[in-house]
């Protein structure tokens, strides 16, 4: 595809073919098993081809289906190994690899909104094929003006529509698509990011986010987020960041790289909120790099929190309690802050139970992150037999901490796909505010 397909009806049939085409996959496999071939062989087959599908349909529409594919390649950690692992290479390619809109309609977007002459005025060197394809935008390298080397996102046309359709849609669909993603609410994810898409959408406002990261971090031994250079309504033109993706290290990074771009990952999350008022929101490995000095770059700022006073002040005191075990107090808090509506009957140890896979890393001085320990700890929670998922349906998240907790969610699971070893303990005793855990 060279660009987002932009007939609603289109859009829809294509989403639409996914539980299809899985239906129809195992009719065939049904077949194929009748006429003598292996279990085994039919169903890697199937397992195969209905990855492929996933890849070419998500990727190819771009929009809000590509956004969920993002997503899913974060929380894919998390999932039973035996469903998710033939998805993975597919999800992992959505990052930062989907299929690219041509080169004429890169130009004639630039013409629009730089000007007529922008190759001599503005950007030299336009690269003809993108360096990254996202999910509303796909990015090129050039020479800026002043000699620097600069990347040039540009807007999909019809993004905007793609991504509100493609959300809805892919909402409705949310139950079938479960088939895909044992134990992972498809609806809640489209949900969280159909509210967001006018932020994700609004260049300007992106450019804006990214200067205040830029300013805080500027001068960083550790984090690298690059100054913007230029920006319209669909051009967001940044300094170039040299460095090697973070889904590059999860596969082929030695254990003490992964152990340190982890420890730099959950750093940069844990530090933002004090430091600019924001927490970046949009945590998959495709917004991230390995810089060659050994600096974790940022460079994607269109979904972010804006918490002006940094962490809510209750988060830290909590944490605390439910390492501390002190589970009446802890149930107390809870219900102040809103996690446990009024009227709610809660069994105190039931719910320290239920958190303390939440705050266990923070329990000791270094955890391991890796997909079993994930697994181990979210089965549970998607089982409706487990007292966990009893327990879980009387958990309240108020507003103001859905998006806290999703990108720290998403934020584990980044960790466990890294396998790093990480002090987490000691990176929130100094960034958030009342966390007091007991002595190790």
């Amino acid at each position: 595809m060279s660009e987002i397909p932009r007939n609603a009806a289109r859009r829809t049939a294509r989403l639409a073919s996914l539980p299809l085409g899985a239906a129809s996959r195992s009719a065939i496999g049904l077949s194929r098993r009748a006429r003598g071939e292996s279990a085994e062989s039919v169903n890697e087959d199937l397992r195969r081809r209905t990855a492929e599908q996933l890849f070419t349909v998500l990727g190819s529409l771009k929009g809000g289906a590509m956004k969920v594919g993002q997503t899913l390649s974060v929380l894919e950690a998390a999932m039973p190994e035996d469903l998710v692992q033939p998805y993975r290479e597919m999800l992992v390619q959505l990052q930062d690899a989907a299929p690219p809109m041509s080169y004429s309609t890169v130009t004639d977007i630039l013409d629009r909104q730089l000007g007529s002459g922008w190759e001599r005025t503005m950007v030299r060197d336009l690269s003809e094929r993108p360096v990254a394809a996202a999910s509303i935008g796909q990015v090129h390298r050039g020479t800026w003006s002043d000699g620097r080397t600069v990347a040039v996102k540009v807007q999909y046309p019809g993004a905007d529509s793609a991504l509100r359709s493609d959300l809805q849609q892919l909402a409705r669909l949310a139950r079938v698509m479960g088939s895909f993603v044992s134990g992972l609410d498809i609806k809640s994810v489209t949900d969280e990011l159909l509210e967001r898409a006018d932020e994700e959408l609004d260049y300007a406002l992106e450019a804006e986010n990214q200067r205040v990261f830029a300013r805080a971090y500027r001068g960083d031994p550790d984090v690298a987020v690059p100054d913007v250079v230029a920006q319209t309504e669909h051009v967001l033109v940044s300094e170039w960041l040299d460095g090697s993706p973070l889904s590059q290290v999860i596969r082929e990074g030695s254990q003490e790289v992964r152990d340190a771009v982890g420890a730099l990952y959950l750093e940069m999350a844990a530090s933002s909120p004090a430091r600019c008022g924001m927490l970046q929101a949009d945590p998959h490995p495709g917004n991230f790099r390995l810089t060659p000095d050994g600096r974790l770059g940022v460079l994607d700022f269109g979904a972010v929190n804006r918490l002006p006073d940094g962490f809510p002040p209750r988060i830290g005191p909590l944490v605390s309690l439910a390492l501390r075990g002190e589970a009446e107090a802890l149930v107390d808090g809870l219900r102040a802050e809103g996690f446990i509506r009024q009227g709610v009957s809660v069994d105190p140890d039931r719910m320290l139970r239920y958190l303390r896979p939440f705050v266990e890393p923070l329990g000791k001085a270094s955890h391991h992150f890796t997909r079993e320990w994930l697994r181990e700890v979210s089965a549970p929670l998607t089982d409706p037999r487990t007292e966990e998922f009893l327990t879980g349906a009387k958990f309240n998240l108020p507003p103001e901490y859905v998006l806290i907790h999703r990108v720290f969610l998403g934020n584990t699971a980044v960790l466990s796909q890294l396998e790093a070893r990480v002090g987490a303990r000691e990176i929130f005793e100094r960034h958030l505010p009342g966390f007091a855990p007991p002595p190790l």
